[in-house]
Order: C-alpha cells, then structure tokens, then sequence
C-alpha cells in the first residue's frame, strides 16, 4: 500500500519557515503585501482566493482583494495593474485565472512587473527558469517538486511522465523535473498510447482535469504519484485525475485530491511573495 502524501502537513510545516522570514523582515520594518485581482464573480476562484488570502493572515502577508466588475475593459485592468506596480505596499501581484474572455490573458500577464510576479508567468520568469537563472517559479510546478522529493526518490536519472501541458503546470513541471536530472516524457491530448508511457514512469504527474482518468493499472509498480487534477462531481464528491484506490495498490507514494498539491502550491505562493518583498528591498 502507498504512502500517502500528506500536502498539509507538509505545507503546514513549510509555512512556519515562511513565518520565520516575515518575523525577520518585520524587525527590519519591512512588511511583505500580496495583492489579488479577480474580474468577475467566478465561485471556484472566489474560493481560491480566500483560501490563499486566509494563509497570507496565517503567516503575516498583508493582502489587498481587488474585485473588479465582470465588464471592466482590457485597458482598465491593464491600468489597474500599472497602479499595482507602482505602489510600494505591494511586494506581489496575482491575477487570479480565469478572467472574462474579452480581457487578452497574455497583456495582462505581460502587464505585471515580473519582479511582482508571484505566479512566475511573466516571459521574464519563464525565460530565467528555462535558462536556470535566478527568477520567480511558477507555485504549483515548485509543490510538486517539494511533494516528489520529500518521498525519498532520487529523481535523478529517473523517467518520469508529465500527463497534461499547460502552461501553469504541465510545462514547468516537466521543465524542473529535467532541471533535476530526470528524463521526462510530456503527454498531452495528442499523444498516441499514454497508458505506454505512463506504465515506465518512476514518477507520474497528472494535470489534465479528468477526473478518475489515469487507471491503476496505468501506473508502474513502486511509482511516486502526483495528483494535480480536483474536479467537483454531480454528487458533490472532489475527485483527482487518478483512480486513488486502484492507484494507491500499486504506487509507493501518492499524493490525495485534495490535501495533496493543493496546500503545497499556497505554501510556494507565500515563498514567492517573501522572495519578491527581498528582491524588492533588495535584502540578503
């Protein structure tokens, strides 16, 4: 049976170094600030937002909620985010996905100051991240890394299979993954067999949000299994990309949907925000 990853055990202990920082950054009169944005009402971002507002409180971020109504122009919100980067209160800036479709997505990731950009989107980032240089990681890609290797796997020389290829999980992941040595096989929609591709992983990660899609039989003996995917079924039930029961017969670590990715890539959120509040204040 599997080791179950537990995400909020883990992030819970990683958000009390982040605390330590702040702690730090305070006696230096210095106070880290996060700033949300949200166009629109859409109740799952909504949710997303408060949870990560809630650990900001936990650990001393001050965080600032701009809610804008669903019509607000591409330029207003463009201006709203120049208004952002300018204001010395504010340390990070995460425009929380998705934003109505008459908003072109790239501007506004483009708008964001990259040294303010905490969810690491920004071409600057991703540019630094390709070429290894110092830069802010995307969150979600950077908790996963953390999940695989508190399992004890060596992910050096291991093969290790990305399902799913967006730009927010997908391509970072499997990007730190061969940073880190692996040999990775990225699966997206076209590829032809995945089960063949899965069946040889050491590490599986799954990002394509289908739930119950991977099956048991899927996955290599002795696997590290993460789980990015949650989904709300008709039955009110949450319910990641792998079939967990059937997965967990055969991995050596898996981690659950939710309490698994989820928790972790809050928890990097907050590293980033403190990273950007150093870079920014230029302390060492």
């Amino acid at each position: 049976m599997a080791q179950i990853i537990d995400g909020k055990a883990l992030a819970e202990k990683f958000r009390a170094q982040i605390k330590a920082d702040i702690d730090r950054l305070k006696t230096k009169g210095i106070q880290p600030g996060l700033a949300f944005v949200m166009v629109g009402k859409h109740p799952p971002s909504q949710i997303y937002v408060a949870n990560k507002q809630k650990a900001c409180a936990a650990v001393g971020i001050d965080n600032f909620l701009d809610a804008l109504p669903a019509d607000t122009s591409e330029q207003e919100l463009l201006a709203h985010i120049d208004k952002l980067n300018r204001n010395p209160k504010i340390h990070g800036i995460l425009v929380q996905l998705p934003i109505p479709p008459h908003i072109n997505t790239k501007k506004v990731i483009c708008q964001i100051d990259p040294k303010k950009d905490v969810d690491g989107l920004h071409p600057e980032n991703l540019g630094k991240f390709f070429l290894n240089l110092p830069g802010t990681r995307p969150p979600t890609a950077q908790g996963i890394l953390h999940l695989i290797e508190t399992t004890g796997i060596n992910i050096k020389g291991k093969d290790a299979c990305m399902v799913g290829r967006s730009a927010i999980v997908g391509r970072p992941t499997a990007m730190l993954l061969a940073k880190n040595h692996a040999t990775v096989t990225l699966c997206h929609r076209f590829t032809e067999n995945l089960p063949e591709k899965t069946k040889v992983a050491d590490i599986l990660v799954v990002a394509i949000g289908h739930p119950r899609y991977i099956q048991g039989d899927w996955i290599k003996k002795g696997a590290v299994v993460i789980d990015v995917g949650i989904t709300r079924l008709p039955d009110a039930s949450i319910s990641g990309d792998v079939d967990f029961a059937a997965a967990k017969k055969r991995a050596s670590a898996i981690s659950p949907v939710p309490g698994g990715v989820g928790p972790m890539t809050i928890a990097m959120l907050l590293k980033n925000t403190v990273d950007a509040c150093e870079t920014i204040e230029r302390i060492s």
